[in-house]
């Protein structure tokens, strides 16, 4: 059988997985978890203030990325972090994903949430 107009038979919505989509909630509700991982409301800032000295930076090759599996171990902890935009500043992490770190970091006597990709990241040291 051959159709003249493909448009005729195509259904695009026949070959979208309705399984795969997940069910909203009511109007006027918010979703009950973050989008985007664990955010200020799931984590809890550490208690006290970070060390009161500033690390030197190891000096050496420079990397593209900072490999997740390498700063994983640092979650829960105190990180110094080295920027690739220059800044740097005490963290304490609560999330490593496959391209990107969040936390709280340390701003003006206090901690702030933040999160940043794994590629502005020039150099880190955990304590």
């Amino acid at each position: 059988m051959y159709y003249d107009d493909f448009d005729d038979i195509y259904d695009p919505y026949y070959y979208f997985n309705y399984m795969r989509q997940r069910p909203r909630p009511p109007f006027g509700q918010p979703p009950a978890t973050p989008p985007f991982g664990a955010g200020p409301g799931t984590q809890a800032p550490p208690v006290g203030r970070p060390p009161s000295f500033v690390p030197q930076q190891q000096q050496g090759p420079s990397i593209l990325a900072v490999d997740p599996g390498a700063i994983r171990p640092c979650t829960f902890q105190f990180v110094y972090l080295w920027l690739r935009d220059g800044r740097s500043f005490w963290a304490y992490l609560t999330f490593v994903g496959p391209r990107s770190v969040a936390g709280f970091r340390w701003a003006r006597s206090r901690w702030v949430y933040f999160g940043t990709d794994l590629r502005n990241i020039d150099n880190f040291i955990c304590y």
